[in-house]
């Protein structure tokens, strides 16, 4: 796998404070070292537009918070194989995961998935800031992906 695309997926809603936590965590990876085939993308809110992405990339690390009665931070690794793999979407997205892979599963073959969630509580507040659970589980996600990482022969 040291060759292959791998890209790094950011969804969420930034102006719904923690439920961004996807986007707010491609931030925070640009300026840490992970290899060159390794890509970073800001999905926002999501959408069909991210199809493509499934036939451009053999892997797929996705991240997303998920509501959850959870520690508020929490991170956790999924291995998603079937859109019922994925937690409930949150309704900031246009489409949640289990939209996308559902017809991403029409279109053909998917690529090897890892989603990361963070556990988060209420993303009801229009606002831009993180709170402090959420911000604290920045340094964990990148952990969590060096890990995958790592588990996929590419660090």
């Amino acid at each position: 796998m040291k060759n292959k695309k791998i890209l790094i997926l950011g969804l969420g809603n930034v102006l719904m404070g923690d439920e961004g936590i996807g986007v707010k965590a491609i931030e925070f990876l640009k300026d840490k070292h992970l290899p060159p085939n390794v890509e970073l993308l800001d999905g926002g809110t999501g959408g069909f537009h991210l199809l493509s992405l499934f036939e451009d990339y053999p892997v797929m690390i996705m991240i997303d918070a998920t509501i959850s009665t959870n520690i508020a931070g929490e991170v956790k690794h999924i291995r998603p194989k079937f859109a019922s793999d994925f937690p409930k979407s949150l309704t900031s997205h246009d489409i949640g995961l289990r939209d996308l892979m559902q017809s991403a599963q029409l279109i053909g073959e998917l690529p090897d998935m890892h989603l990361i969630t963070i556990s988060i509580f209420d993303f009801r507040q229009v606002h831009m800031k993180l709170t402090t659970e959420a911000e604290q589980s920045l340094p964990k996600i990148y952990d969590m992906v060096l890990e995958i990482l790592k588990e996929l022969e590419t660090v």
